[in-house]
């Protein structure tokens, strides 16, 4: 996708095909949720929240997969792929959590049992487990390694040196020569 004149893509629009991906994915992930929560539901005498639970578990394992192979892909981890797998687990438990937890209070603080409201319900927790999904992810799981110093060729990086010799130029023009100390006069008795 390259910017409105052609040239490099904006920070914008780099951010929205990332939002495009993510949401690619999460709908996948949201179909995955809703229909093995229903079919948990209906087909085994699970509680509403382990059935919740169980399907968000599921669509969990199926999200990273489209994440680290489609919309993060381009992004190599910044540490080892069992920290980021690590760190994907943790915030994903956050979004169960958030997730199952608005399911919880509908059901038990609420009484609302019936499956209409069970999945509206349910799919209202998606809704605010996403928005921190989408931080959590972005922020902490798929981030960028550092960048590497671009070296030429011959293995000398020329642009790190001319910076640093500019830097040390505009500090010694900046700042007046230091001047040794002077004695102090004597005096005499």
């Amino acid at each position: 996708m390259a910017g409105r004149h052609g040239g490099a893509p904006s920070a914008l629009s780099r951010l929205y095909a990332e939002i495009a991906k993510f949401g690619v994915v999460g709908l996948l992930g949201i179909a995955v949720n809703l229909v093995a929560f229903n079919l948990l539901r209906w087909a085994t005498d699970l509680q509403t929240v382990r059935a919740g639970v169980a399907a968000t578990g599921l669509a969990i394992v199926g999200n990273y997969v489209g994440f680290r192979y489609f919309t993060y892909r381009d992004r190599q981890s910044a540490g080892s792929r069992r920290r980021e797998v690590a760190l994907f687990a943790f915030f994903s438990a956050v979004g169960l959590l958030i997730e199952n937890g608005v399911l919880f209070g509908a059901t038990y603080g609420l009484g609302l049992h019936d499956a209409l409201w069970s999945n509206f319900f349910k799919f209202a927790g998606i809704g605010v487990a996403t928005l921190f999904r989408f931080w959590s992810y972005r922020t902490w799981v798929f981030t960028s390694a550092p960048q590497v110093p671009v070296t030429h060729h011959h293995g000398f990086d020329t642009a790190g040196f001319v910076e640093s010799v500019e830097e040390t130029m505009t500090l010694r023009a900046v700042s007046p020569p230091s001047q040794p100390p002077t004695p102090a006069p004597r005096r005499v008795a």
